[in-house]
């Protein structure tokens, strides 16, 4: 038997908990959330990383599907809440291979009747609009974790890729935590500044988790986990869920990115601008330097870093499908994860400590959140504290 028959066979029992995908925001995008233009239940390749087809082929088995809205909207919550419709009109739509799932009991009965546990996160503290009762009522609707920032910082939160604003949590961030901690909602650090990770790991009382981050110390980038923040995962119970974006994974992908983005700048152009003079700009950088290619064994040198730092008990799988344009020679789209196992069996991974990654590991932090918040639920009320309230 081969190590990719090894891998499958593993994947059968102990399918793979993917911490964040976005095809909701791609449905959006491409098609105004017509699921009759873009079927998942047939392959969707031309277009998307994500079908039920592919999702079957690589042993997905549960499915954070993120609720991400663009930060730069001037009212997010109701485009918030439009992801959230398309998530269950998913639901509504492929019964037979979609499972709703609010808790870690709803992931084990997805397994056991072989369909795929989706459950939801909202990428980004601007989905609340600094509101407690936004954020429960997020939570009501099915949204089982809140990532503090995206790209941009909140009002009482530091992103990574912004310039420091408070310092990492201010007063009412450490209240969302809490909130969040009696909701039983988990406090997803991927996106946020090293100084939001290390103030969140002091005001939380349940585990954390990163959905979609891999390793500072092996790919020097701020979206990426300092070792010394992956250190205090045991204590606090979370766990951290490799992503596959080669520009998070693959230093000179890292490099080239920078060099990319200052062409782009320097004709004139904002980095991101995918217009049709901008992408012109980009294809005739490339075509003069090749971009650099993240393979399987890129990925699986985080996981191997980040297992001797944190150990193999917290750590998961957080791909970023549909939301990266690139993915490593392997990973191209969700049928790819039996390729990341074989290659980490390759490297003397145990089965069991394979089986913690894939499933046990998500499912564990989703229920000890859930045990967190009856206990807190048992002695506290909701707060309604505001931003003004606490930050002036």
């Amino acid at each position: 038997m081969t190590a990719l028959d090894e891998a499958r066979e593993l994947l059968r029992e102990f399918p793979v908990v993917d911490g964040h995908n976005d095809l909701p925001w791609a449905l959006r995008e491409q098609v105004r959330y017509d699921l009759d233009a873009r079927d998942i239940a047939v392959p969707q390749g031309a277009h998307l990383h994500t079908d039920i087809p592919r999702l079957r082929a690589g042993g997905v088995g549960a499915q954070y599907w993120s609720v991400y809205v663009r930060s730069d909207l001037p009212d997010p919550v109701p485009t918030t809440l439009e992801q959230i419709d398309c998530v269950r009109q998913l639901l509504a739509r492929y019964p037979r291979d979609l499972a709703p799932a609010l808790t870690a009991a709803d992931m084990e009965a997805a397994r056991a009747e072989g369909r795929i546990a989706s459950l939801m996160g909202a990428e980004g503290g601007h989905s609340i609009a600094n509101s407690l009762g936004t954020l429960r009522q997020l939570y009501a609707l099915g949204v089982r974790y809140l990532t503090l920032t995206h790209n941009d910082n909140v009002a009482w939160a530091d992103s990574a890729t912004d310039k420091p604003g408070v310092g990492g949590l201010s007063a009412f961030g450490r209240a969302v935590v809490r909130e969040m901690n009696r909701e039983g909602m988990l406090v997803d650090l991927s996106h946020v500044a090293a100084t939001t990770m290390r103030d969140a790991l002091d005001a939380s009382l349940a585990p954390v988790i990163f959905s979609h981050s891999s390793s500072r110390a092996v790919c020097d980038h701020p979206r990426n986990i300092p070792d010394d923040v992956l250190e205090r995962l045991p204590g606090n119970g979370g766990m951290a869920m490799v992503t596959f974006v080669p520009k998070f994974v693959l230093q000179a992908a890292v490099d080239w990115t920078a060099a990319a983005d200052d062409n782009m700048r320097a004709h004139g152009f904002h980095h991101l601008d995918t217009t049709a003079e901008a992408m012109k700009v980009h294809h005739a950088f490339e075509e003069r330097n090749p971009r650099p290619v993240a393979t399987v064994a890129t990925v699986a040198d985080h996981l191997d870093h980040m297992r001797e730092v944190a150990g193999i008990d917290h750590l998961g799988i957080g791909g970023d499908y549909d939301g990266t344009a690139f993915t490593p020679d392997g990973l191209s789209d969700v049928s790819g994860y039996p390729n990341l196992i074989a290659e980490l069996l390759d490297r003397g991974w145990s089965k069991s400590d394979l089986a913690k990654l894939t499933w046990q590991n998500a499912v564990r932090v989703l229920g000890a959140a859930e045990d967190v918040a009856r206990e807190l639920k048992a002695r506290r009320s909701p707060s309604n504290a505001t931003l003004e309230d606490l930050d002036g």
